[in-house]
């Protein structure tokens, strides 16, 4: 009998974050609570510095345990809403034909032959969109990418990696993140985006890493489709139904096409322009389905029956979204995030100086798996971490890399991340296949990404 690997131990995605939560909760009962006290500055509330201090223990109870996942969807409504939203746009725009249409045109036009070259560019996209419009705005975006992949001879997993993995980089790793850069800037009182150089070039060459991945990856599989990590998942709605030399875009496809883009140059502009939320994302989403099916002649009937069916598809993805937020609730119900921040933050004393810088990283990875909102987790633990860094002889722009190190490239796999869960789900990407694609990646991702902080601390990173 052949040995078992390690990916044959993962469970279910279910099965994995109710064991998280029963962790969780445990955890509640052994370790001490204890909170910083908190200020409000320029109208957002963070954490005071050296206020640590213990409070009545808050365990969690068996039944608190469920309680806990209603109050996680409640939590997560928003990112919830916005999967359901973007799952029901998807399916009307593919209802009228339009993805393939388009998706097959191009490739028709570039050719096979430059497969791997697209895969390479198309990363590169991805990732951009995710360095300078964000995480779940790009939602949208990931069913495209799966007709692509299939389209140019890949596999649902090859898609995940140009759409999910790239967008994840581009995000973590973005010179110009608003939610743990700029945060961490303001907290710092340092010039917003500066030291963009050091951090620019450390997102420009995670992205290429990842691009010669997925490269990698899809010849592999072009090689030997056995080795598929996406055998026997759903394509259905992503596969090109007839031969390439049979497409071209017909004026309802050019009509409808114009309509969603037109529907996502508005979302970004309020986005940028108005600070728009998941909620009006979600709106413009609805908007743009509601929309392209009336230009296509969609009947009531037809349109409200193909939204429902959409619904079906990305539901599972949605209700592990709401489920997964289930580990922030019992954390702080228990209140023991403060306590794990304040002593994860007293491991780092005494450490030599590039050796603090890296474990400090360390540390924001572990706490990246409670607090997985970029911004949460930076008023939460930066206002600590940048006066611990100064002791330990690191530049507050250090600290701040050390933060985005450990927040961003940890949001590959963190399965309390509800907008990995939702992207994943969008590419109908079980998680235990995802881990065994991405986790030899982000291993390579944070060995290069602890290279440039010690080049940080050699270089005093100002």
């Amino acid at each position: 009998m052949s040995r078992r690997k390690w990916y044959d131990y993962v469970p279910h995605p279910v099965v994995m974050l109710f064991i998280i939560i029963v962790l969780a909760a445990v955890m509640t009962h052994v370790l001490p609570a204890g909170v910083y006290d908190r200020e409000v500055i320029d109208g957002t509330q963070r954490v005071v510095p050296g206020s640590y201090h213990r409070v009545a223990q808050a365990p969690v109870s068996f039944f608190g345990i469920f309680k806990a996942l209603p109050a996680g969807f409640v939590t997560a409504a928003p990112v919830v809403f916005v999967v359901l939203a973007s799952g029901i746009m998807f399916g009307i725009l593919e209802k009228t034909g339009t993805v393939e249409n388009t998706v097959g045109t191009a490739i028709r036009k570039l050719g096979l032959q430059r497969r791997y070259l697209l895969v390479f560019l198309l990363t590169y996209l991805f990732g951009l969109l995710g360095v300078v419009i964000g995480y779940e705005n790009n939602i949208a975006m990931v069913p495209i990418a799966a007709v692509v992949a299939l389209a140019l001879g890949g596999d649902l997993m090859l898609a995940a990696g140009l759409s999910v993995g790239a967008i994840t980089v581009g995000f973590g790793l973005s010179p110009i993140n608003p939610y743990t850069v700029g945060i961490g800037h303001k907290i710092a009182e340092m010039p917003l985006f500066s030291g963009a150089g050091l951090r620019t070039s450390l997102c420009f060459l995670g992205l290429t890493l990842l691009a010669w991945y997925n490269v990698r990856y899809f010849k592999k599989i072009v090689a030997d489709p056995a080795s598929s990590l996406a055998l026997n998942l759903d394509t259905a709605g992503f596969q090109l139904s007839r031969p390439l030399d049979q497409y071209t875009i017909s004026r309802n496809n050019a009509l409808v096409g114009s309509v969603f883009l037109g529907g996502i140059v508005v979302m970004l502009y309020c986005v940028f322009e108005y600070h728009w939320g998941l909620a009006q994302i979600s709106a413009i989403f609805i908007l743009i389905g509601i929309v392209a099916g009336l230009v296509s002649r969609m009947s009531g009937t037809e349109l409200s029956e193909t939204a429902l069916k959409a619904v079906a598809v990305v539901a599972p993805g949605a209700f592990m979204v709401g489920y997964a937020t289930a580990i922030k609730e019992v954390l702080e119900i228990g209140q023991i995030n403060d306590t794990i921040s304040h002593h994860l933050s007293l491991l780092l004393m005494g450490l030599p100086t590039t050796v603090s810088a890296v474990g400090m990283s360390m540390c924001q990875s572990m706490i990246n798996l409670m607090i997985p909102s970029g911004s949460g987790q930076a008023l939460a633990t930066l206002p600590i971490m940048i006066p611990l860094g100064e002791v330990l002889g690191l530049t507050r722009q250090t600290t701040i890399l050390a933060f985005q190190i450990g927040d961003g490239v940890t949001n590959l796999f963190n399965p309390a991340l509800g907008g990995l869960i939702a992207m994943l789900s969008l590419c109908r990407i079980p998680f235990d296949r995802w881990l065994r694609f991405i986790l030899p990646l982000t291993g390579l991702l944070l060995l290069l990404a602890w290279a440039f902080l010690v080049v940080g601390v050699w270089v005093g990173y100002r």
